[in-house]
């Protein structure tokens, strides 16, 4: 049944306007975190680390949690239009399989940013002329941990989206919850706090410390909350009068 509902989520973004907003959005922080870059090449020595912190700088804690915001109210403003939710629940699944169907969709589209956000990374150190052998495997490691922090935030957002009928209001809830997550990752908290997830995955504020034992930690910050919002989000749509 899972399937077959993640087809009928795919069905809904085949023509959605989420999808400019996805390969458009990490193209701007590439940008600036490149232009920040080059202007300070004298400060910044690592190379591909350095122009990394200039990237994620802008994508951690502006544009993905923005983009994220606008994708989970989108495919729930759907739900609350025409009194899609009462059609949606009468059908014979379990609602947290609808919860969990959303979630892997938008988990997806995160994975398909991270990805698209390496490859603006890769040929925005070739055009700032970085010579340094290219870390593969640091950059496989942000883009699925990323994507795994990213999912946290998505389920917080997806919850918050099946009460707000607004589109406007989960948007910038999730802008907001970027710019905490800048504050509690600079106060040592950035590996608790949901909206640093994404951030701190991507290693974002120091990229060359890729330390292995502190993933399994994170991993299982990322999936405990990932089952809490699961859980209330079910659990919403099950008592919630739409």
């Amino acid at each position: 049944m899972i399937l077959k509902l993640l087809k009928a989520e795919r069905m809904k973004l085949k023509r959605s306007p989420v999808w400019g907003a996805f390969l458009i959005m990490p193209v701007i922080p590439a940008l600036l975190g490149t232009v920040n870059y080059m202007g300070n090449i004298e400060i910044l020595q690592s190379e591909w680390y350095s122009l990394w912190t200039q990237h994620t700088l802008f994508t951690c804690y502006f544009f993905l949690p923005i983009m994220l915001g606008v994708y989970c109210a989108y495919i729930m403003r759907i739900e609350h239009n025409n009194h899609n939710w009462n059609k949606l629940l009468t059908l014979p699944v379990n609602k947290a399989s609808i919860f969990v169907s959303k979630l892997l969709t938008a988990s997806m589209m995160i994975l398909i940013s991270e990805v698209w956000i390496c490859v603006l990374f890769i040929i925005s150190g070739k055009l700032a002329g970085i010579t340094a052998a290219l870390p593969y495997r640091s950059i496989m490691i942000w883009c699925l941990f990323g994507t795994l922090g990213g999912t946290v935030t998505a389920a917080v957002q997806l919850m918050l989206s099946i009460f707000i009928r607004s589109f406007a209001l989960p948007v910038g809830i999730a802008f907001a919850g970027g710019l905490s997550g800048l504050v509690f990752l600079a106060k040592g908290f950035g590996h608790i706090w949901p909206y640093s997830l994404m951030a701190y995955g991507m290693n974002s504020n120091a990229p060359q410390q890729i330390i292995e034992s502190g993933y399994a930690a994170f991993a299982v910050v990322c999936v405990l909350y990932i089952a809490v919002f699961t859980a209330a989000g079910s659990a919403v749509m099950s008592r919630k009068d739409f």
